[in-house]
């Protein structure tokens, strides 16, 4: 924002909803965190990527339709995430992990669409968008850390933890957030919540080929039908051309 002389001051017009969506995706990360205390990480997993799901029916309620193809890139996209992350064998079901979980989805699905579809905020750039849901954030974290006590840098003592302290700041975070809301806004809310399988799958991958974990045929089976329902509703059917358009 410096380099581009992008001002860090929002009009007040813009601010209560500039807060709304940093409260929004801040709550997005808290519940899903507080989910892992009630259920298995990959059911909670599971249950945040109903969001793309959640995201075309708020859409349908604001009467925008998501073609045919993007409802089959729904239900393909949920059922390859089902395969990745349900975990083998038997497992609890809290039923606040389960609403937690939801929440998540449900936090995130309205960060989307209110960028997407607020007037109030269509020609504030997506830096100031970001730049304040990312200081709404740290603001909401400290006031969580300070009611539960212990210090904001415990368990950060070696440069190691500063140097993965700050990649996650900048990519999964500052670079995820940016990239997130400039999508919405030129493919719709929908199609960036369906693209954001490859979240998953980005994980999978990593683990897979850096640190040596196991990939099963199940959890193949799902990236390939992620990746299979993503390419389907990007991939428009060709039209016939029926002479020249002036």
């Amino acid at each position: 924002m410096l380099f581009k002389k992008e001002s860090f001051l929002a009009r007040r017009k813009h601010l209560g909803l500039l807060i709304l969506l940093g409260l929004f995706f801040a709550g997005s990360s808290i519940t899903l965190f507080y989910s892992y205390d009630y259920i298995p990480s990959g059911l909670a997993t599971t249950l945040v990527y109903l969001y793309p799901v959640i995201v075309a029916l708020m859409m349908v309620f604001l009467r925008i339709y998501p073609g045919w193809q993007t409802w089959i890139a729904i239900a393909a996209t949920f059922a390859g995430i089902v395969l990745l992350s349900t975990p083998s064998g038997s497992i609890r079901i809290r039923p606040m992990g389960v609403l937690l979980a939801i929440g998540s989805a449900l936090c995130y699905s309205f960060y989307l669409v209110i960028i997407n579809r607020s007037k109030r905020i269509r020609n504030v750039s997506e830096h100031t968008i970001t730049f304040y849901s990312l200081v709404t954030g740290a603001v909401l974290f400290a006031v969580i850390r300070t009611f539960q006590g212990g210090g904001m840098l415990t368990g950060i003592d070696t440069l190691s933890d500063w140097g993965n302290l700050i990649g996650l700041a900048i990519i999964p975070t500052m670079v995820s957030m940016l990239t997130i809301a400039i999508s919405s806004r030129y493919i719709g809310p929908t199609k960036t919540a369906v693209l954001g399988v490859f979240e998953p799958l980005t994980a999978i991958l990593i683990g897979t080929l850096l640190f040596g974990e196991a990939l099963t045929t199940k959890m193949a089976a799902g990236i390939a039908i992620c990746v299979a329902a993503v390419v389907f509703m990007i991939v428009k059917p060709g039209r016939k051309k029926t002479g020249a358009v002036s």
